[in-house]
């Protein structure tokens, strides 16, 4: 993420409309906030204003919180101070969370996309990890660029994205029930640009 991004996702329009659409859409396809209890994970977690969210709208009982970015982390780290019992904060890689946070199998009873797996230029394999660490039953949460936006000349000029195998909303959707993950509910905006929903992990045939 470039600096003009990185301002572009820090500055007071696009948190407030995180805060005040995005999120309640997001609560409602995920079947509301988490159970007490839960243990949530979040990948590429910025300055950690999603992270508060994850703890104060979905009510989770703790976050690990990774990103790639050192700076960003350290960042994290400063806003969540007082939140220190809560949340576990990591640089590292979104498709290996066994590294970051020892992460097995069925850990987390959430997972948490804040706009990243566009990212990622493995982004099956983001995806494949956020299905391996969730428990059956548990909620994948996404909200995500889709290939529509990035070709975008806007984007192309101002952003730096990989720039091949990116996925439509359609292909997105799609591949999840490749994990065993079941789209709860999603929606598309701005033409299709964005994808914002929720999915839930499904128990294997020996589950």
């Amino acid at each position: 993420m470039n600096r003009i991004e990185k301002a572009a996702v820090n500055n007071p329009a696009r948190r407030a409309l995180q805060r005040f659409y995005e999120v309640p859409a997001l609560l409602d396809m995920a079947g509301g906030p988490l159970a007490p209890g839960s243990r949530a994970v979040e990948i590429g977690c910025g300055s950690g204003y999603g992270t508060r969210m994850i703890l104060d709208r979905f009510r989770a009982a703790s976050v690990d919180a990774i990103d790639l970015d050192a700076t960003m982390v350290g960042k994290a780290r400063r806003r969540l101070e007082d939140r220190r019992g809560r949340v576990r904060l990591a640089v590292g890689d979104a498709t290996d969370l066994k590294a970051a946070f020892g992460a097995e199998d069925g850990t987390y009873d959430a997972a948490f996309d804040f706009a990243i797996i566009h990212h990622i230029p493995d982004w099956r394999a983001a995806v494949a990890e956020i299905a391996r660490v969730l428990k059956p039953g548990g909620v994948f949460v996404f909200d995500e660029v889709t290939a529509h936006a990035l070709a975008r000349p806007s984007y192309r000029k101002l952003f730096v994205h990989p720039t091949r195998d990116r996925f439509s909303a359609q292909e997105f959707l799609a591949e999840l029930p490749h994990y065993g993950l079941t789209v709860r509910g999603a929606f598309t905006k701005i033409r299709e640009d964005y994808l914002l929903g929720a999915a839930v992990k499904q128990a294997s045939d020996g589950g």
